[in-house]
């Protein structure tokens, strides 16, 4: 599959104005989307784009009405304070300053694991079998449902956050209490064993190019919050698969991406059978992270994109969000 990207429509860091990297927030995800901030705004900068930091929404709105802000590029994770469930998107879109990343629908839909789930599946796309925990549910009737091992995890929080991995029966309240901890409804999900794989999705010209995939080995016995932002010792092989079988992962990826209404660029979670050779859609993460550790930015660097070039083309992308008035003189 070709991962010839079109060039950057602009060369001049003029026409962006003064753009927000907004980071931080109150999500459960704080502390990754400060280093991923930090991470962007010094490569827009090095670019020559006139980049300033803000922490949180509410900064964020004083910023607006105060009219230091052409352009947000957002870089805030989760949701409840985090900018991927839509409020921010809604915000920016109501005020009129375009932003990063995927709009209102594509932000809510992926933040909602159930309900991206049942788009994919109304499309036929493969995603793990799966059973919608109500808070006080029969979590033991769901599991044999479900049947064991299975996993355990919020439907709406990123970056392993309330997950669990559930081998026995005994394990179930454990994980169930552990979820709980987080707002709004909990998965119960089929494990899948097999390699742990992600695709990022960038925009190329008007459409969205799907970048090789990565597959994850971690030390330990899978890819949690240990693995991700703090582990030396996490192996990540690009492209993850050869032939047919990257061809394959990287259509349901960006058919995946596509059809929960996502834009500009981000990322897809993927499972691989290891008995079968069957993948299995996981998640979207509509702003991804942009740490020492991401996966973005290790796949655009498969196909010759740099940190920084990423970064602009992640902002240039934004040119289209509603609320633009177009590039500047």
């Amino acid at each position: 599959m070709s991962a010839t990207f079109a060039a950057p429509r602009f060369t001049d860091p003029a026409v962006f104005g003064r753009v927000a990297v907004l980071m931080g927030g109150t999500s459960s995800e704080r502390e990754v989307s400060l280093d991923s901030g930090r991470n962007v705004l010094e490569a827009l900068q090095s670019r020559g784009v006139d980049a300033f930091a803000v922490d949180g929404i509410p900064a964020l709105v004083d910023a607006i009405r105060a009219g230091t802000v052409d352009r947000v590029f957002n870089i805030l994770h989760g949701n409840k304070g985090g900018g991927e469930d839509g409020v921010l998107q809604g915000l920016c879109e109501a005020l009129g300053v375009p932003v990063t990343g995927s709009g209102v629908l594509g932000s809510s839909l992926s933040m909602d694991k159930i309900r991206t789930k049942q788009v994919w599946l109304s499309l036929g796309l493969p995603t793990p079998r799966y059973v919608r925990l109500a808070k006080g549910a029969d979590v033991h009737d769901a599991a044999r449902g479900i049947g064991l091992p299975l996993i355990i995890k919020p439907s709406c929080e990123g970056s392993s956050v309330g997950v669990s991995r559930v081998h026995d029966e005994a394990g179930l309240d454990e994980a169930v209490a552990l979820a709980a901890r987080y707002p709004g409804e909990m998965l119960m999900e089929q494990l899948v064993v097999g390699d742990e794989l992600t695709v990022a999705v960038l925009a190329d010209g008007a459409g969205h190019r799907a970048l090789p995939s990565i597959r994850i080995v971690p030390k330990g016995e899978w890819y949690d919050y240990n693995a991700k932002y703090v582990a030396e010792d996490t192996q990540y092989l690009c492209p993850g698969l050869d032939g047919a079988a990257e061809d394959e992962i990287r259509r349901i990826a960006l058919a995946a991406f596509e059809a929960a209404g996502c834009s500009g660029w981000g990322r897809v979670d993927v499972m691989r059978d290891r008995a079968t050779g069957d993948f299995f859609l996981l998640e979207v993460n509509t702003a991804p992270g942009m740490t020492s550790h991401s996966l973005v930015p290790k796949a655009a660097r498969e196909v010759g994109i740099g940190f920084e070039e990423l970064c602009w083309r992640v902002l240039e992308a934004g040119m289209d969000r509603p609320g633009d008035g177009g590039a500047r003189a």
